[in-house]
């Protein structure tokens, strides 16, 4: 008899791969396999070549990058000295989780499937392109895909003998038993504190619990947006690094959401417990000390801000002992009840604890134990660094916008990192914010001649401010700025500073205030009233061309106006224009990080 085992591998950047990675191990488990899911990087890729059956579940981030947790099995799975048919006897699968609002679509998902197809890997379906954009999000495609791949497994692995499909209607074990410890149990751990690193760089595991020295809004008190510019203290953290890159910040929920949250599901704050995995080889989650409380598991872990997924209904009806309750979960986590589903979580974005509140008979029968299957855990954010250590040693500064809005329910949506940053004054307390630093996608020329053109609407100037100062530092006065907002006298960030610059002929500055005229200006306008300039320094000079803000159009906008500046001075047709900007790009002297 052929073992049944199935290994589901994902790259997961923002929670959706791995949770629909999951969601996969569920539905194997229902089918009798033993299943393992797993982040790439946390598998060991040199087994690769022993695995019979794959799946493979990743997102794409950024410019066509692979997410942070499959970083280093990409680099692996494209070593040149990797043998043609060293995949032979793998069969394997690839869904890929994209937006194709951005230019590289699902570009991870498309090149890991032509890559395991290159090493001998006999591919059972074409790759899936899961799409954010569609109006059901990439369930519209992943679940065609998922019933014709148990189609194509069971063909290949069938059922024992005597074995039927699990029904949906069992509900899953829990991936960890959770243990109340009595209240005067001394534990070997001695309480919450966590065991101290040895001078590690910190990381997501580790992270430097920074000072925050100062929180100041840098829009005027009537503008609509509230942004601000914070700075930390990472003296004696060991943190290195250069413009470009970013800090990652680990935010927790509220206390008022904490408390409401705990009351809803009768639940103890104060309460101790120990977890432990239900199954052999599992591993407990890195991020919690053991013993924990119920208010830090739910402060610093559960993500009970997050719009919920589909996953969450599908389990939460498992525990609902009322039927109007249960029957509204089961259609929010069927097929057919995805557009009902998309009007009441995302449309109107939501929370966990908001959907908790609307199902209390289910919410207050949740089993403590399964908290950590039906709420996912609070991921980091990243931001761009906004100064540089040459100007500001042993502090990091970022740009923040507050996020808030509307949406049709009655409070309004806020953003979980930035409400909180935004409510650390420091001058009332002495607040620590965990953080660490990641290399960013943006690298700055080494030669100090090089001239750099920055364009930056709004927070994305945050990483030119790091640049133009270590540039500044350095003596470099090549430094051209395009800095785009809607009012010189509401959100001109940093404008005396960039004003002092100009003066000290360390800058060139270009600004588009879009609502201060009749007609809207934005930064592509200045890049095309200034086109002599910018052909001369690309041409004549080697400049590099930076872009950094929010994706929707204005990247777009602005490819448009560098391609006309290349055809009215360069004298490019327009078909040689757009290869020189993507040629630009290949050699990195055109470098975009940009965001939605």
């Amino acid at each position: 008899m052929v073992e049944r085992k199935l290994l589901v591998l994902f790259g997961s950047q923002t929670g959706t791969a791995q949770d629909t990675a999951e969601r996969i191990g569920r539905e194997a488990k229902r089918r009798h396999f033993q299943c393992r899911v797993e982040a790439l990087d946390s598998y060991d890729v040199a087994n690769l070549i022993n695995e019979l059956l794959v799946i493979f579940v990743c997102a794409t981030t950024g410019q066509g990058d692979p997410p942070d947790n499959m970083k280093m099995f990409w680099r692996f799975l494209f070593r040149k000295n990797l043998p043609l048919g060293s995949l032979c006897q793998l069969d394997y699968s690839v869904l890929g989780l994209g937006d194709s609002s951005y230019p590289k679509f699902n570009f991870v998902a498309k090149k890991l499937h032509k890559r395991v197809l290159q090493l001998g890997g006999n591919p059972l379906l074409p790759v899936a392109l899961g799409d954010d954009q569609h109006d059901l999000g990439p369930d519209a495609v992943v679940d065609p895909w998922l019933l014709a791949l148990w189609d194509k497994i069971l063909a290949l692995y069938p059922l024992p003998p005597g074995l039927e499909i699990i029904s949906p209607d069992v509900r899953p074990p829990p991936k960890y038993t959770l243990h109340y410890l009595a209240e005067d149990s001394l534990y070997p751990n001695g309480g919450l504190l966590q065991p101290i690193a040895p001078r590690a760089v910190p990381s997501e595991l580790h992270p430097f619990a920074a000072q925050v020295v100062s929180n100041q809004r840098v829009t005027a008190e009537s503008h609509f947006q509230d942004v601000r510019l914070i700075e930390f203290d990472v003296t004696g953290s060991g943190i290195m690094f250069s413009a470009g890159d970013v800090v990652m910040i680990q935010p927790q929920n509220c206390p008022e959401d904490v408390q409401q949250f705990c009351q809803l599901l009768h639940l103890d704050p104060d309460r101790r417990f120990v977890l432990k995995p239900t199954e052999p080889d599992a591993s407990l989650p890195a991020l919690l000390p053991q013993p924990c409380t119920i208010r830090h598991l739910v402060t610093h872990y559960l993500d009970i801000s997050c719009v919920p997924r589909r996953s969450f209904f599908e389990l939460l009806s498992y525990f609902s002992t009322n039927e109007l309750e249960r029957e509204k979960l089961q259609e929010f986590s069927s097929a057919q009840g995805q557009e009902e589903l998309y009007s009441y979580c995302n449309r109107p974005r939501r929370t966990t604890l908001e959907a908790l509140w609307d199902f209390p008979h289910t919410t207050c029968a949740i089993p403590p134990e399964y908290l950590l299957d039906l709420i996912p855990r609070i991921r980091p954010r990243a931001f761009s660094i906004a100064s540089s250590t040459l100007a500001h040693p042993d502090r990091i500064q970022i740009l923040m916008a507050v996020v808030r809005y509307k949406t049709q329910l009655s409070k309004p949506r806020r953003g979980l990192c930035s409400t909180w940053l935004a409510s650390l004054n420091p001058e009332q307390g002495d607040f620590r914010v965990p953080l660490w630093v990641k290399k960013g996608g943006m690298k700055f020329p080494a030669d100090p001649d090089t001239p750099v053109i920055m364009i930056g609407p709004g927070t994305g100037v945050a990483p030119f401010r790091a640049a133009i100062q270590e540039r500044v530092a350095q003596g470099c006065r090549g430094n051209c700025l395009f800095f785009g907002c809607r009012q010189k006298s509401k959100d001109f960030y940093c404008q005396a500073e960039w004003e002092e610059l100009v003066t000290k002929g360390f800058l060139m500055l270009f600004t588009a205030f879009s609502r201060d005229q009749e007609e809207k200006v934005y930064v592509q306008h200045r890049i095309q009233e200034n086109q002599r300039l910018v052909w001369e320094l690309l041409n004549s000079r080697n400049a590099h061309i930076y872009l950094a803000g929010n994706a929707k159009q204005m990247p777009a906008a602005v490819a448009e106006a560098l391609q006309s500046v290349l055809q009215l001075e360069g004298g490019l047709s327009p078909s040689e224009a757009e290869e020189h900007l993507i040629a630009l790009e290949r050699s990195q002297r055109f470098q975009s990080e940009t965001w939605s």
